[in-house]
C-alpha cells in the first residue's frame, strides 16, 4: 500500500491506532524503483521506494511459485497504477492493491506503511 505521512507522535499513534507498525529501515536504505526484501516479525517483506514519499510493503512471496523471490520483481505501471511483475514467471501485480492483471486467481499480500522520522515503517496484523 501506498505510505502515509504522519504527523502523530508515537504515544498518540498508540491510543489510536491497534495496528502494530513494525521499523523496517531507514528510508535512504531504499534506492527508488528497486526492491528490499526485510523480516520483520517473521514474515519476509518486500520494500519499494518509487518516488519521495511514496513507498510501497507487499509479501516477498510469489503467490504463483511460493518462492520468496518478490523483492527482485520488476517495478512498472498500468496506466497510473504501479505494479511488481514478478522475477520467475513476470505474473504483474498491482503494488497498492496485490490484484494480479496476468491470472485473477493470484493475489499478492500488500501492507500499509508510513514513515516516521526518517524511517519507514509496516503494518503487520496485530
Amino acid at each position: 500500500m501506498t505510505m502515509t505521512m504522519t504527523q502523530n507522535t508515537a504515544a498518540d499513534q498508540a491510543t489510536t491506532d491497534p495496528t502494530s507498525w513494525e521499523r523496517a529501515c531507514e528510508v535512504t536504505d531504499l534506492e527508488p524503483s528497486w526492491g528490499e526484501a526485510a523480516l520483520l516479525s517473521m514474515k519476509q517483506i518486500a520494500l519499494f521506494l518509487l518516488a519521495p514519499g511514496e513507498v510501497y510493503a507487499v509479501a516477498n512471496r510469489d503467490p504463483h511459485t511460493d518462492s520468496n523471490v518478490m523483492a527482485r520483481g520488476i517495478v512498472g505501471s498500468k496506466g497510473d497504477r504501479p505494479t511488481l511483475a514478478s522475477p520467475l514467471h513476470k505474473e504483474v501485480y498491482d503494488l497498492g492493491t496485490g490484484e494480479c492483471f496476468s491470472d485473477p486467481a493470484l493475489f499478492l499480500r500488500t501492507y500499509r506503511t508510513r514513515i516516521v522520522g526518517g524511517f519507514i515503517e509496516v503494518a503487520l496484523d496485530a
